[in-house]
């Protein structure tokens, strides 16, 4: 299932749409997490695992904030399969952050230094894309996982300020994937948003992005 969606690109890129299965159930994620647990098996097969290619350690990252220090507060776990070791000497990465819509800015954040190198310094927004490009490798995945928010009972949507900052950094957008909130019953979706999110959202969104040349 796809359809247009504007984003900050000149010629707008399809949405995918990712429904839980029959046999996937749809437990809500605990904030700052807002991926449910089916959707990110899903990220492990389609974007760690896939056939052909040598197996990529997926890193997950669940941020609660984006303030000054922000890195040594970030858990990042790492997922292990003993079935597919990985080499990380060898292997490039996935990484998967997810950005709680609190976390948000509404606003786009420069870097306070003046190239592109050095903003992997800054503190906070603008540099955690920067850091996310140094460790990707010029090459690898970064996958952004976040949501709409309610701000003086106005929906918020972020992810035209994702991409403006992700493509800054030196990543091009590649995708956006729709997540949706539910479990299956006969025929239909039964919604089955997340206890923070604003009434009537029943979707999350994920972007797919790659980093593209090398930074020092």
């Amino acid at each position: 299932m796809t359809q247009p969606r504007t984003t900050t690109t000149p010629s707008p890129l399809p949405a995918t749409v990712w429904l839980p299965g029959p046999r996937d159930s749809e437990i809500s994620p605990t904030a700052p997490a807002v991926l449910p647990v089916w959707a990110i098996d899903k990220i492990r097969t389609e974007f760690a695992r896939r056939p052909g290619h040598t197996p990529a350690p997926l890193l997950r990252l669940v941020i609660s904030d984006t303030d000054e220090g922000m890195d040594a507060r970030t858990p990042c776990t790492q997922d292990t399969d003993p079935d597919h070791p990985h080499n990380a000497s060898r292997t490039t990465p996935v990484l998967l952050a997810e950005l709680h819509p609190s976390t948000l800015p509404t606003a786009g954040v420069r870097s306070q230094y003046g190239s592109e190198e050095q903003g992997a310094i800054d503190d906070a927004w603008p540099g955690f894309f920067h850091r996310a490009h140094r460790l990707l490798r010029g090459n690898g995945l970064l996958l952004l996982a976040t949501r709409q928010r309610r701000d003086a009972d106005r929906l918020t949507d972020p992810l035209g300020l994702l991409v403006a900052a992700a493509r800054t950094a030196g990543f091009r957008y590649l995708q956006h994937i729709v997540i949706v909130h539910g479990h299956p019953v006969g025929d239909r979706i039964v919604p089955a948003p997340p206890d923070d999110a604003p009434p009537g959202l029943i979707h999350c969104d994920l972007l797919v992005l790659r980093a593209q040349g090398s930074r020092p």
